[in-house]
């Protein structure tokens, strides 16, 4: 088999059926094997050649080309594992929406998708805003003739309005998931470009800012939270999940279970956090959930955003603070304390230490040693 000859799959709508698309240079051996396969065509939109895609003819596909010609399944098959997210998916609130009678609503068979792969319940609410903003757009459409120009129309919109990458990349991720995984297509929108990443630096304030805020809460409770939120470096959401037992006092540690990427990690107690917890406990007597609504349950994640707004706010801090710009600030001061980048990579739970790299930018102990050409 010469390797420099080669064929790659690609998934394909043509008329509302699904295509195998087989692109190739050009090439007379590769060519003639084509036309042996089942109803051969050509697409000039998409600039390849196609079969109906069906199981026999995939077979047939395989046995005409096997020990010829190299076949890429790249483009054709996903290997993305289910994920092993521990949280429930909770998707009733999308089916007992109340919407206009015109309102064309999420297919049932991609809410059913999000449900089997065991999407995050902030990823499943994204996904179907977004995506049901995009079939709104086109009502007179059926959603299996929606295709590539289609999709550049609609982010066009978007770009005009202003919207950030970031914006943009989830819209894109939302529709890609119902053509390539819902119908099973993987790789289906191949061509659709994607915004240019933005390199931001995190927002951080003050060990003496961090402090304000925390004696300006309003009550032992929100106390803990912005403790926590700060003192361990948490996600608003790897707050809301703390349990009673993820507290270890004796070892004065943290676990926090089932974070972003579905990892478990250890992070550092603060004494000073310890002792307000255990008054907290005393006062509010949790059950499950470390911080608990009135009616029990998880507290909610706007909550969480109010309490540390407001107490940034009574503290005189200008800045817009969010809880995860404590999780910043965490980083950022270990960081200047010089705690090595591999134990606050491993504190903060990042896959890569590219990720918490970004914080050699913002750390002013990097800065101290240069003298200013003014002075």
């Amino acid at each position: 088999m010469n390797p420099l000859r080669s064929i790659t799959l690609y998934h394909l709508m043509i008329k509302d059926q699904k295509m195998i698309g087989i692109k190739f240079s050009p090439d007379k051996l590769i060519q003639n094997l084509i036309k042996g396969l089942p109803d051969p065509k050509w697409s000039q939109q998409y600039n390849m050649a196609y079969i109906p895609n069906t199981k026999e003819n995939m077979g047939i596909l395989f046995n005409t080309f096997k020990g010829i010609i190299w076949i890429n399944y790249n483009k054709f098959y996903s290997n993305k594992p289910v994920s092993t997210n521990n949280e429930k998916v909770d998707v009733q609130w999308f089916r007992n929406r109340k919407t206009d009678a015109e309102y064309r609503l999420c297919p049932e068979e991609y809410l059913l998708k999000l449900e089997l792969k065991k999407y995050a319940n902030s990823t499943v609410k994204t996904y179907v805003t977004f995506f049901e903003m995009f079939i709104n757009h086109f009502k007179e459409k059926r959603l299996e003739t929606l295709d590539e120009s289609d999709i550049r129309a609609f982010l066009q919109i978007l770009i005009h309005k202003n919207v950030s990458n970031s914006y943009l990349n989830q819209v894109i991720n939302s529709i890609k998931f119902y053509y390539e995984t819902v119908l099973g297509m993987p790789n289906r929108f191949y061509e659709i470009e994607r915004p240019r990443k933005e390199h931001k630096l995190p927002k951080v304030i003050s060990k003496e800012e961090v402090i304000a805020i925390i004696e300006h809460t309003n009550n032992l409770k929100h106390r803990c939270i912005v403790q926590l939120l700060y003192g361990s470096g948490l996600r608003r959401s790897e707050l809301l999940n703390l349990k009673l037992n993820d507290i270890d006092s004796k070892r004065m540690l943290i676990r926090v279970e089932g974070a972003k990427g579905n990892k478990d990690r250890l992070t550092l107690l603060s004494n000073n956090a310890l002792k307000d917890l255990r008054m907290y406990f005393k006062e509010w007597k949790p059950k499950e959930f470390l911080f608990e609504g009135r009616k029990g349950g998880k507290y909610s994640p706007e909550s969480v955003v109010q309490i540390v707004k407001q107490a940034a706010n009574k503290a005189g801090i200008k800045q817009n603070v969010s809880p995860h710009i404590l999780r910043h600030s965490f980083a950022t001061h270990l960081l200047e304390s010089n705690v090595d980048l591999r134990q606050i990579q491993v504190l903060l739970g990042h896959g890569s230490s590219k990720t918490t790299e970004i914080y050699t930018h913002v750390a002013t102990n990097s800065f101290k040693t240069i003298k200013n050409p003014l002075d």
